[in-house]
């Protein structure tokens, strides 16, 4: 059984998309190591790649051309620093070089080497082939695919995944919610408890914690920095960034100058009954309009989805527990985990393949998962919760205006965020016994609708409010 750990649903990327920028981004890393082994990387004199399908049609909103020479100049995602990234592009495009893995200086031309190709390959909705050739002439050809979330395969393993590969085996090898229950019941613990117990089959306590206490850094940073970027979006659409309006209207006059400091002053705020919902959204806006400006957020499980766990578990540390402490984010981050990696056994996390029902959807039922656990939910509560928010998301297209991850993108995470407090909430006023909607059902019930949806919904810029609304109205 394939284990995923909290650290595959929840890495640490640049935005605007983690299947069309983060993964071809890692695909393009990936490529060099294939170079660097067949110990041909010195020999390389000219790259040319390929995006196909909806990395064709919406890759340039998505900076797919971005991400895939940054990758090949060896930048990390992770660490490379934002502000430089205009500055490689810019020097690329003008001198016609890239200099690969900051090694070997090979002609490149943006315009021509890059190819976005809108027929699909046969494996996935987001498929590239990374070409290069040789001093003597010969070709390394390879494909990959970028699958949802950051997460990249190789055609040779996407073909295998029927499965012959093998994973390393966790001590609660859980592949839905039903065993997740079984295993709880059985061990008399929470679900993050299990997942902390599989977590240490990778790694250290203390490389679980650093990792998670990164994770939380970025998340609250890209809440920070929206909250504190004033004007508009890049792109075209003219977008007006909104979460600093709203901010610099909740927050009163209470100094600060970190965010640390910042949460405590939001605290401190007399927060009003009908304003509580506006801080959520404010939270999530800022995320994904942070994302939107390919900034640094952290896939949760995916970037255009990334504004709604943050938000959620910051509604937790500044509404419901003022005394909440890394502690309560550890465990928040790990049942979130575990439930978007039950939609990605079951299902998919990929709006190319399921619309945004597999990203904001999913989104929204690990953060409902995760703050029903905080709130002292039974994990059969925990379980319901992922179930109603996933339920109220069943069907919701990914069309975005433009191929940006804009309109309606960086709204529908707030409303993603106010879905998960809701489903918490009703989660933890009723009785699992008379809960009629498994979580399993509606994971499976989620995949039949992606495999039923038309293609014009999943993430192609050919249907719904992509086509419906005209760049010149925006």
């Amino acid at each position: 059984m394939e284990c995923i750990s909290v650290f595959d649903m929840l890495k640490i990327g640049v935005g605007p998309s983690s299947s069309h920028t983060l993964g071809p981004w890692r695909a393009a890393e990936q490529f060099i190591k294939v170079l660097q082994k067949k110990k041909v990387f010195k020999s390389v004199r000219e790259l040319r790649v390929e995006a196909y399908g909806s990395l064709a049609l919406t890759g340039k909103g998505h900076a797919t051309d971005i991400a895939i020479m940054m990758g090949l100049t060896g930048a990390d995602p992770v660490t490379v620093a934002i502000e430089s990234i205009d500055g490689i592009i810019q020097g690329i495009k003008e001198q016609k070089v890239l200099n690969l893995n900051q090694s070997l200086e090979v002609p490149f031309n943006p315009a021509t080497d890059i190819v976005f190709v809108r027929e699909f390959l046969p494996f996935h909705a987001n498929g590239m082939i990374f070409i290069a050739t040789l001093a003597n002439g010969k070709k390394i050809k390879e494909t990959y695919y970028s699958i949802g979330g950051g997460f990249v395969v190789k055609e040779e393993m996407a073909n295998s995944k029927r499965k012959k590969e093998v994973f390393k085996t966790f001590p609660h090898p859980i592949k839905n919610g039903a065993e997740l229950l079984a295993t709880c019941k059985e061990e008399n613990k929470t679900i993050s408890e299990i997942v902390l117990e599989n977590e240490r089959s990778l790694r250290s306590d203390a490389e679980i914690d650093k990792g998670l206490q990164h994770i939380w850094d970025t998340m609250l940073s890209s809440m920070y920095i929206g909250c504190h970027t004033e004007g508009h979006l890049p792109g075209g659409l003219n977008v007006r960034r909104r979460a600093y309006d709203s901010h610099k209207k909740l927050k009163g006059d209470l100094p600060y100058s970190t965010p640390e400091e910042w949460i405590e002053t939001i605290r401190k705020t007399k927060v009003r009954f009908r304003s509580i919902f506006t801080w959520v959204s404010c939270f999530a806006l800022s995320v994904n309009e942070v994302n939107a400006s390919l900034g640094r957020v952290v896939t949760a499980p995916t970037n255009g989805s990334a504004g709604v766990i943050p938000a959620v578990l910051m509604y937790y540390m500044v509404i419901e527990n003022h005394q909440a402490n890394f502690n309560h984010i550890k465990q928040f981050l790990l049942v979130a985990g575990e439930v978007g990696s039950i939609f990605k056994k079951g299902a998919t996390i990929s709006a190319a393949m399921g619309g945004c029902q597999a990203e904001i959807g999913v989104s929204s039922a690990m953060a409902a998962a995760a703050l029903t656990e905080l709130l002292g939910g039974s994990p059969e509560q925990v379980l319901m919760a992922a179930e109603i928010a996933m339920e109220h998301h069943l069907g919701l297209t990914c069309d975005p205006i433009g191929g940006l991850v804009q309109i309606p993108c960086i709204e529908r995470n707030a409303m993603g965020a106010i879905k998960a407090i809701n489903a918490a909430e009703l989660a933890l006023d009723t009785d699992p016994a008379n809960a009629k909607v498994p979580l399993d059902m509606v994971v499976n019930t989620m995949w039949e609708t992606a495999k039923d949806m038309s293609t014009k919904y999943k993430e192609t810029s050919t249907g719904g409010l992509a086509v419906g609304v005209f760049l010149s109205d925006c």
